[in-house]
Order: C-alpha cells, then structure tokens, then sequence
C-alpha cells in the first residue's frame, strides 16, 4: 500500500498518560504496546513529509454536570482532566510545531474541532490511524472520517486496546463498513 504524502494525514488517537502509562487512571497495557507502531507511524510521515496530526481527549472537570444522557465520567470515571498529567501525550510523542494538535471532548475528533478544516486547507484524502482505544475514539473516529469521504486506514499493530476481542471487533467493523485494515509493514508513500 503506497500512499501520497501530499494527500495523506497520520493520525495518531489519544496517546495520553491517562490511556497508555501504568500510573494513568485508565491505563490498558493494549494502549501501552501501541506507543511503538504509532512512533513508526510518525516517524515514516514525516520522513516522507506527510501530514501528521495527533488527537488529545480532554475534559474539564465540570463537563457532564448537565448531561442529558452523554456522561462519560459515569461510564469511565473522571480521566483525563483539562491541566492534568494524564491529559498529555505520553513522552514519545511529541508533535512538531506544523503538526495539528486536537482537542476533543468526546470520542469523535470531528465533533465541534477544527479538524475537518485543517484536513481541508491541506488537501487530505487518506486518513492514516493509529493509537487508542480501538472500540472507542478510534473507531469513532475514523467512521466520522469515512462518512465525511476521506479514505480511513486502521494500523492494526498501532492501535492500542483493552481486550484484545476489542481491537479485533473494531478492526473488523471498520474494513466491513467504511475503511481498511493494514499493517504497519504495509504502509508505504511515494510522491509519484
């Protein structure tokens, strides 16, 4: 698979310390073996002079006071707060300065970020995804990326999970509805 770094963004989902260090209030060790693959990712975009852009889940502490019905904390617990240590990029990602950095606060990073329009002002069609977790933000994700006719590609040994049934759900999921399922060793880019 040889994609166009001039029309192909790397994605990499919530590489937080709340997600992917041992001292994080939802660490998976899944989230943790990704950190390698997303490094790879990275690495190979830029080497290439693709896009790359990183998504940060954050909540501000008061954030579902007045939910309706979507309250992530009674579901997961209060993670990730707005200032925290668990709501940085864990150590080994760091974007660079041209390198757009979200901040989302649900599991869809184009839900009210300027992540659409970034895509847009930069002439992307392939969304290359990495990071965690598979079944929530990821997948999320990437699904609001197809419906929005960019080409969604999943990194499987980038992406990280609690259960692994988790990461195979959501990987199948998406290549059987709107994306595709590829391997690190897979993906390449050219500028022909």
């Amino acid at each position: 698979m040889t994609l166009d770094p001039e029309s192909t963004a790397v994605v990499i989902v919530d590489m937080q310390n709340g997600f992917c260090h041992p001292d994080g209030s939802l660490y998976a060790p899944g989230s943790e073996e990704a950190i390698e693959g997303c490094v790879a990712l990275v690495d190979r975009a830029r080497e290439a002079g693709a896009s790359v852009a990183y998504t940060r889940d954050i909540h501000p502490p008061g954030q579902f006071e007045d939910a309706h019905y979507y309250d992530e904390f009674e579901r997961w617990g209060e993670h990730v707060l707005e200032g925290s240590w668990e709501a940085e990029l864990v150590e080994e990602l760091q974007p660079r300065d041209e390198e757009l950095v979200v901040v989302k606060h649900t599991y869809d990073a184009f839900y009210r970020t300027q992540l659409e329009g970034w895509l847009e002002s930069h002439n992307i069609d392939n969304l290359v995804f990495g990071g965690t977790l598979a079944n929530v933000c990821v997948l999320h994700t990437a699904s609001s990326a197809g419906l929005r006719d960019y080409r969604p590609l999943l990194v499987e040994d980038a992406i990280g999970f609690i259960e692994e049934d988790d990461r195979e759900y959501a990987l199948d999921h998406a290549g059987w509805l709107f994306g595709e399922v590829t391997t690190l060793e897979e993906v390449g880019f050219d500028a022909d």
